[in-house]
């Protein structure tokens, strides 16, 4: 039976669907990338913001039309979506056969056969269940795979619907997560991208402290694994110790991706942040002291009610001052079902938007800078394929993840493949990006 499975959200999401993708193929399922040749579609949604969630109802309902005019026969809706709203989509939308939430991941093939037995079967419990790590069939680059280290989140941030969605937080046991980057890396896989929704609590529940240190240590000792990647490092918990261990690894690059949100004390409170002022502003001097070379990556909301202009010009000198060279710069989306949306001191919008455009030009100005220097050195790139349009190779630097920041292209004399390290001499930078010659 053809099967389309449509991918949706973020990393972690990545993770859950190549996990349910595996278990469907080994099922008997056959994947296939034509919406028109498939029987059975699941589309495994994304919920964080109501953009998100219009994405994905879009995408439920033009495969609502194929039932009526194609072979797809079964459609299933998967991920975070069903949490907030199964009951909206089972009224609302007929054409849904099936949905399995993001704690019945384990149990997609039986859920997606009764789907097609047309049982329309509902599984969204589970939130709390034991993370289990598991084979999946990935779906990104050949060379690179995430590896979620814990689902859920007892932050309770208050914009944010994440603990609603996907359960308390719960780390998978640090055996289990060397024996699967073991597996990914005998497979190929030569850089592992660490992702969860709180990346330094890991472990502190299962073992009573943050182990996150201890985890790094033990996958570099992993043969044929040249880079791992570290995003969504809280900065409450980012300590010396685990500062240590990013310095002296060679194989954990010198890319850090702490999420802040903002630096206003009164805005962080706000946002039930435990982070103030002078915490962010020690850590990212630290980080700057300690860690030669290393890029800095963050996440910042402007609009969040009770930012005010002297809130929203201390977030500004903070990024200018610490140059922080990859910056995503969000408009606060008031969500239903957070203590956020129901607060006094909104923001216009109008205003909202004029402040992320200031953020997002310093972003553009401080990403020249950081390419500039680059200009006449030679660095270290991970090859990710061939760009027949601009007739040059492409792939990623250390200071470059996958699907937020720039890339690398590259021409090259000898035989070059995707997945292969190559020294690349830096020649120029065009629109962001940078260009050189394999040397």
């Amino acid at each position: 039976m053809k099967l389309l499975f449509v991918a949706l959200g973020c990393a972690k999401n990545t993770v859950d669907g190549e996990r349910m993708l595996y278990l469907l193929t080994q099922a008997g399922y056959t994947p296939t990338t034509h919406a028109h040749e498939a029987e059975v579609a699941v589309v495994n949604t994304c919920a964080f913001l109501e953009s998100a969630r219009q994405e994905a109802i879009a995408e439920i309902l033009e495969l609502a039309q194929q039932k009526q005019s194609g072979k797809l026969h079964t459609l299933v809706v998967a991920g975070c979506m069903p949490q907030l709203v199964k009951d909206e989509i089972l009224v609302e939308m007929p054409e849904v056969d099936g949905i399995v939430g993001c704690g019945r991941v384990e149990e997609a093939v039986e859920i997606i056969n009764n789907a097609v037995a047309k049982q329309r079967p509902v599984a969204v419990d589970g939130l709390d269940s034991p993370v289990v790590v598991g084979e999946r069939l990935l779906s990104s680059s050949p060379a690179s795979a995430y590896l979620k280290i814990s689902e859920g989140c007892d932050n309770h941030c208050a914009y944010c619907l994440i603990p609603k969605i996907r359960g308390p937080f719960r780390s998978a046991p640090m055996e289990d997560l060397v024996t699967s980057a073991e597996k990914l890396v005998q497979n190929g896989v030569r850089e592992l991208i660490i992702v969860s929704q709180d990346t330094t609590r890991y472990g502190e529940d299962l073992y009573g402290k943050p182990k996150l240190a201890e985890l790094l240590e033990k996958l570099c000792e992993i043969e044929g694994l040249h880079w791992i990647r570290l995003h969504y490092l809280y900065p409450s918990l980012l300590d010396d110790r685990l500062i240590d261990v990013i310095t002296k690894q060679p194989k954990v690059v010198k890319y850090l991706d702490i999420p802040i949100q903002h630096v206003d004390d009164g805005v962080l409170n706000v946002m039930n942040r435990p982070d103030s002022y002078e915490q962010l502003d020690a850590l990212f001097a630290k980080l700057r002291g300690k860690i030669d070379n290393v890029v800095l990556r963050t996440t910042v909301m402007v609009g969040f009610p009770s930012e005010d202009d002297a809130a929203f010009e201390r977030l500004y000198r903070f990024l200018r001052k610490h140059k922080i060279e990859r910056a995503g710069v969000f408009v606060y989306s008031p969500e239903e079902g957070t203590p956020a949306a129901a607060m006094s001191g909104q923001v216009d919008e109008t205003v909202a938007a004029e402040r992320q455009a200031q953020l997002q030009q310093l972003q553009l100005d401080l990403m020249d800078e950081f390419n500039t220097q680059k200009i006449g050195t030679t660095i270290e790139v991970l090859c990710e394929g061939y760009d027949a349009y601009a007739e040059c190779w492409f792939g990623r630097s250390y200071a470059d993840s996958p699907e937020v920041d720039g890339k690398v292209f590259f021409i090259a004399d000898g035989d070059v493949n995707a997945g292969d390290f190559v020294s690349v001499a830096i020649e120029d930078v065009v629109d962001g990006d940078l260009y050189g010659e394999a040397v």
